[in-house]
């Protein structure tokens, strides 16, 4: 199973590999920073995946375990 989709695509290839994710049970779609595709988001919202746009995993990471 796939937990995370990480996406590091600018914001108009977006849209496929979220209707990719969606069809392979992802849970998570991530945009990295500077991504923001809000038709992939709602798409992923409906199918109930977990979105998080315009935000790097890393900073994130750091952010949360590292304070």
């Amino acid at each position: 199973p796939v937990d995370i989709v990480n996406i590091f695509r600018q914001a108009e290839y977006v849209l496929p590999i979220v209707e990719e994710a969606i069809l392979i049970g992802a849970k998570t779609i991530w945009m990295q920073l500077g991504i923001v595709n809000k038709e992939a988001t709602a798409l992923a919202g409906k199918a109930g995946l977990t979105v998080i746009m315009d935000h790097c995993i890393k900073i994130e990471h750091s952010r949360v375990f590292n304070r």
